[in-house]
């Protein structure tokens, strides 16, 4: 094998390659500073060619700055005793301009240890020197925005769950200052079950493992006090993929949770309100046509108790018919209490008396387990409200209060003012209803009694009752402690336009009474046979008509001295009948026949009216009030 012998490079070799070298400014200084060599590289970074610059001090090449520090000189000393000397810097150009320079100056050694000069390499780093600025200034702005937000807790944690900086919108949201958190586990932030739990830990995993976690959650501030966070924790890794921490976003959510469920208890509101519009408007409906089945089947019962021979087993027969009757007729108005369609005479209540006039009634009602307490102050203002209606609600709330102990107890009745209120009270210590019964109890239909026990109408009429007579039906309870239901009714004063009606010291003779010629007025042929029939058989000749239309007919065809009308007809309702014949037949009495107050505004609300069902009595006494 032939060895081949490679001769070591010589001197003018080395000299060609650095002279060849354009990325680098390679040259050489005397002891004293002198350059004494110029390579292509420093011709191309600095400008000057070979001649320019032989002989003259590398100082020439330092901005004044320097120069003033005395670097140029500084920075041979060091190169001399340290053995080297590294810097970066600006440096000038032939032409004044700066460049931004890395310079290193190493010592040349004679073999007897004699300094010899130096050599100096410099290398042109201003494109690099600017993306650093830049990315300097970029993460000062990145992180001057970060301190400065403060809708947002921003901080970063160790992989260990340590926080290492702290935002000011960390600070405003959970109240600690950087010192007093930097340093700290992030688990302080959590609650007492969430630590008990692992969460913080979990979060954490999840993290590692994803690269995000997300969750909403309470959190804890420095005073103690929670509120609703939205959490994001994102895993940082290094270019190798090393995990170096986690950035950790956190809002405060409280307000709009807040806001969030207030819209939907508003939007269920707005549903059960919708709800109990559609029912109420059922129900009215419903009770209007079950009172015209009612009215024909009373007054037929009561036609029929005429007619009767005296047999004791027949008249128990009818006098049952006639109490089932009378029933519907009361399942009917609380119908329509709940409904608000009721026929209600509002007026000042005095309701301490009405109360007490109630107590042997309420006695023998509630039974003898039931003791009834009540305590009015003396100083009670009346309050405006239907005397009957109340009466029936507060029947109705003291029954429910008995049947809430069934071991018996003491059923609470009292009344207080309150503002432009007053307040009836019905306190009972009996079984007490929970959030879900207490939420449906006003609700129509709904009851927690045994079947055929209860309608579920009694809250509802009692609500129906408070409403229309401008006040309110509250009620608070909870289970084992009993209930207390109140109303709220306004007070009377003189400027709510309502007279308390005065006594009437002398009884006016009532009117000759003689035989009349009557129209009647309704679309419901069971009720009009009926109505006509008593009509009939009280003495008074009676023509008949199916609709308003049928009765302008009658009215222009014969002379009558009353139109009784039926109000819930189609296209032309009775109290729009009476406008017309008020029109065209003046001082004609119309008797409006309704089953609830549903007359419009204006003169059809001083209309007389009769409520269905009605009796031949009443049939009889509301005739002669209005034709004399």
């Amino acid at each position: 094998m032939t060895s081949i012998e490679l001769a070591a490079p010589s001197a003018e070799q080395y000299r060609l390659l650095v002279e060849a070298i354009t990325d680098y400014g390679i040259y050489m200084l005397t002891p004293e500073g002198l350059v004494s060599s110029w390579n292509a590289g420093a011709k191309r970074f600095k400008g000057y060619e070979e001649h320019e610059v032989l002989g003259k001090h590398f100082s020439m090449f330092y901005t004044p700055e320097d120069l003033a520090r005395g670097l140029p000189d500084h920075a041979l000393q060091v190169a001399a005793s340290a053995g080297r000397f590294e810097t970066q810097g600006w440096r000038l150009r032939k032409d004044g301009t700066r460049f931004w320079a890395h310079a290193v100056i190493d010592p040349i050694m004679g073999q007897d240890g004699a300094l010899l000069g130096f050599a100096k390499i410099t290398r042109d780093i201003t494109d690099r020197r600017r993306a650093e600025i830049e990315l300097a200034r970029s993460q000062d702005m990145f992180r001057r925005l970060v301190l400065g937000v403060t809708d947002y807790a921003l901080y970063m944690i160790s992989p260990d769950g340590i926080v290492t900086n702290w935002n000011a919108g960390a600070e405003r949201i959970k109240g600690y200052t950087p010192e007093e958190i930097v340093g700290q586990h992030f688990e302080r932030f959590y609650t007492q079950e969430d630590r008990a739990s692992g969460a913080p830990a979990r979060a954490l995993e999840v993290a590692r493992e994803t690269g995000k976690f997300e969750k909403e959650g309470w959190r804890v501030r420095k005073d103690g006090t929670r509120f609703m966070a939205h959490v994001v924790i994102d895993a940082i890794r290094d270019p190798d993929g090393s995990l170096i921490g986690f950035a950790k976003i956190t809002r405060d959510i409280t307000e709009r949770m807040r806001v969030q469920q207030e819209l939907e208890t508003a939007r269920e509101q707005l549903l059960q309100s919708q709800k109990m519009e559609a029912i109420g408007q059922l129900t009215g409906g419903v009770a209007h046509d079950f009172n015209n089945l009612l009215m024909a089947v009373l007054s037929s019962l009561e036609l029929l108790r005429k007619r009767l021979p005296d047999d004791p087993q027949a008249l128990r027969l009818l006098e049952n018919a006639r109490q089932g009757a009378e029933r519907g007729a009361a399942l009917t108005r609380s119908m329509l209490a709940f409904a608000r369609r009721q026929d209600m005479a509002i007026q000042p209540v005095d309701v301490a008396d009405l109360v007490r006039s109630m107590q042997e009634m309420l006695s023998s009602s509630l039974g003898a387990m039931i003791a009834v307490d009540i305590a009015f102050p003396s100083n009670l203002p009346p309050a405006l409200s239907d005397p009957n209606h109340l009466a029936a609600a507060i029947l109705n709330l003291t029954v429910n209060a008995r049947d809430a102990m069934p071991g018996g107890g003491t059923i609470r009745i009292s009344a207080s003012q309150d503002g432009e209120f007053v307040r009836l009270s019905i306190a009972d210590s009996g079984e007490g209803m929970d959030e879900a019964v207490l939420a449906r109890a006003r609700e129509p239909f709904f009851t927690t009694k045994g079947v055929g026990k209860g309608t579920g109408l009694g809250l509802s009429m009692v609500h129906g009752i408070a409403e229309q007579s401008g006040g309110r039906l509250e009620l608070r309870s909870k289970p084992g402690e009993g209930t207390v239901a109140e109303l709220w009714l306004p007070v009377a004063q003189a400027e709510a336009g309502v007279q308390t009606p005065a006594p009437v010291a002398v009884v006016a003779a009532e009117p000759e009474q003689r035989r009349l010629r009557v129209l009647a007025v309704d679309d419901d042929y069971l009720v009009l046979m009926n109505t006509a029939t008593m009509l009939e058989d009280l003495g008074h000749e009676v023509v008949e008509a199916t609709s308003a239309a049928e009765a302008l007919s009658r009215l222009e065809e014969a002379t009558f001295d009353l139109v009784i009308s039926d109000h819930a007809m189609p296209k032309m309702t009775g109290a729009q009948l009476a406008e017309v014949v008020a029109g065209k037949w003046p001082g004609m009495p119309v008797l409006i026949a309704t089953g609830y107050a549903e007359l419009p505004e204006g003169a059809g609300r001083r209309l007389p009216k009769l409520s269905k069902p009605f009796s031949q009595n009443q049939l009889h006494d509301a005739i002669w009030e209005i034709v004399r």
